[in-house]
């Protein structure tokens, strides 16, 4: 198996098409039809892979549905490990409206599963001997647990594997609470962790992750910032990443490919603040695509010479909810 593996609970095939106008109670033909693979954790396998990484994609799927996504996923050069399940592999409808320029997606939720399709998951991350990431991304589907995240927490932990993971809602709780690496959050759900105790600026946001980090066992937390950016902060530093505005077509997977971009680096050596600004420039360039068909690698190398790193060291007051940046 591969240096790095993503995990993806909750698959999904993307369904891209074009509108004329977003119009209620009428037929709407559909034009410039895309199917891809999707899901967060396929997502990021995809773009480590064009990226030149070895990566190997674990997922839930079923019948011809999961053959179709396995298929796809062949053709782009990526590894599979499938753990079936009962039911068929969801599909997530991306529709852009010509008259707007607006991107509106309906997700479906996926098959309703039980933990028992997750048993053999740890077994076949345990007996790999070269894991240096693993990478957990997207959502749970209905009836899975979270208790999967303190067994991929053990293994890392006695493995010396990071950890990395990005999702949401309770299973950004539970991972946090039994130990990652890394999260990769937007304002929203990084709120969510703090009690949902919101913020809107950056000394705000950087509170809240602060605060996340002092009161969990996560080491790194990566804010998404949207067209912006990023906020890296970790105990005792934060930092700023800011790349150039891009004309965008797609932000579907713009996410996914932020943490592909920071994984590929680290597993080049990179520092982490080089990494996160090497992953802004993969989630900048992915949003000029259409769909989820992520980014193409000589868009990545011009954007990244123009991400701005600006930020300074943190400086405790004198309890846990309060930072100053200096």
């Amino acid at each position: 198996m591969a240096a790095i593996i993503t995990i993806t609970f909750n698959p999904c095939i993307d369904v891209n098409v074009t509108v004329p106008a977003l119009t209620p109670e009428i037929k709407l033909r559909c034009s410039d039809v895309l199917l891809q693979p999707g899901g967060g954790g396929i997502n990021v396998a995809r773009a480590i892979r064009r990226l030149g990484g070895d990566v190997t994609a674990i997922y839930l799927a079923a019948g011809d549905s999961g053959k179709e996504l396995t298929g796809m996923l062949e053709k782009e050069g990526v590894s599979s490990v499938v753990l079936p399940i009962l039911g068929k592999v969801r599909e997530s409808l991306n529709v852009v409206d010509k008259s707007s320029g607006l991107q509106y997606r309906f997700i479906l939720p996926g098959p309703a599963i039980s933990d028992e399709v997750l048993e053999g998951l740890p077994g076949i991350i345990d007996l790999q001997d070269n894991l240096e990431f693993i990478i957990v991304s997207g959502s749970l589907p209905p009836g899975l647990s979270t208790r999967i995240f303190d067994e991929l927490a053990a293994i890392a932990g006695r493995k010396g594997i990071r950890l990395i993971v990005d999702t949401s809602g309770p299973a950004l709780q539970a991972a946090v609470a039994a130990g990652v690496y890394m999260i990769k959050a937007s304002t929203g759900e990084l709120s969510s962790l703090a009690g949902g105790q919101g913020g809107k600026d950056i000394i705000d946001i950087t509170s809240l992750a602060q605060r996340v980090i002092a009161h969990s066992k996560c080491q790194v937390v990566v804010v998404s910032l949207g067209g912006e950016g990023a906020l890296l902060v970790t105990d005792g530093s934060v930092k700023k990443i800011s790349p150039p505005a891009v004309k965008t077509v797609s932000t579907t997977g713009a996410g996914d490919s932020m943490v592909a971009g920071i994984v590929w680096s680290l597993s080049k050596g990179k520092s982490l603040e080089k990494a996160v600004a090497y992953g802004c420039a993969c989630g900048t360039a992915s949003t000029m695509n259409p769909g989820t068909t992520l980014f193409r690698p000589e868009d990545v190398d011009r954007i990244v010479a123009r991400v701005h790193i600006d930020g300074g060291r943190t400086e405790y007051v004198t309890d846990d909810q309060n930072y100053k940046i200096l």
